[in-house]
């Protein structure tokens, strides 16, 4: 019986110190998250080009790169491990104006990247689910003969307008326009042009419902007759 007695004594123990340690771990980290994060303040927010009011980017960072020609708007949050960058990579001279611009009150969703080397524009109020690629470089495949990832990319601007809202993995390709208050479906593959108050879906992707004042939100082709004859 005391043999017994003891090693439950010692399970209990060994308990409370494993939550005692656990308790700590998370505190720590908590405190290295908060400590890590770029901010406005932070000396690695200084790098980039604007970053406003608010702005927080979290910890542990992404792939970030080109800080000079990248601007943030005020009370945008960026997640964990997401990746943003300006040209090849670290060094290289892109010229006298910014090229990646996020605006104010955005959220980007975690594991993101946005690759920017000629323009990338997101509105304001834009939000992102995670894991979401934005880029307007892509590689060719105009010379049959040379491997692909030898021939020289081809840029294309990208924008995405205010109050949009991107689904987690959807694909943004070069050329790439995106009207205001714009839906973009989870795992869509998306480019071309789509005017305000669309929904985009698919790979590749297309509009799926559109708003207007007369229809509300309607599948393409509906007209005013069609809902009347359908009421």
């Amino acid at each position: 019986m005391p043999e017994r007695q003891d090693h439950r004594v010692t399970l209990g123990l060994m308990s409370l110190v494993r939550r005692a340690v656990g308790a700590l771990v998370h505190r720590l980290y908590d405190a290295v998250r908060r400590a890590g994060a770029l901010t406005p303040a932070s000396q690695a927010g200084y790098r980039f080009r604007h970053m406003g009011e608010g702005v927080s980017i979290a910890f542990p960072v992404g792939a970030i790169f080109g800080e000079r020609w990248i601007e943030i708007g005020g009370h945008t949050l960026i997640g964990e491990r997401v990746s943003l960058s300006c040209g090849m990579g670290p060094g290289v001279d892109l010229g006298p104006n910014s090229i990646l611009r996020i605006g104010g009150s955005c959220s980007i969703g975690r594991g993101s990247h946005i690759v920017a080397h000629q323009s990338i524009d997101i509105g304001d109020d834009v939000f992102t689910g995670p894991y979401v690629y934005i880029t307007d470089q892509n590689h060719v495949y105009d010379d049959p003969d040379m491997p692909i990832g030898r021939q020289w990319p081809r840029n294309n601007p990208v924008s995405i307008g205010d109050g949009s809202w991107l689904g987690a993995g959807a694909i943004i390709l070069p050329g790439t326009r995106i009207g205001r208050q714009c839906v973009v479906a989870g795992g869509a593959v998306v480019r071309g042009e789509f005017p305000d108050h669309s929904v985009i879906a698919g790979v590749p992707a297309k509009v799926v419902r559109s708003y207007s004042a007369d229809l509300g939100w309607h599948a393409p082709g509906v007209t005013p007759f069609d809902r009347q004859a359908t009421g």
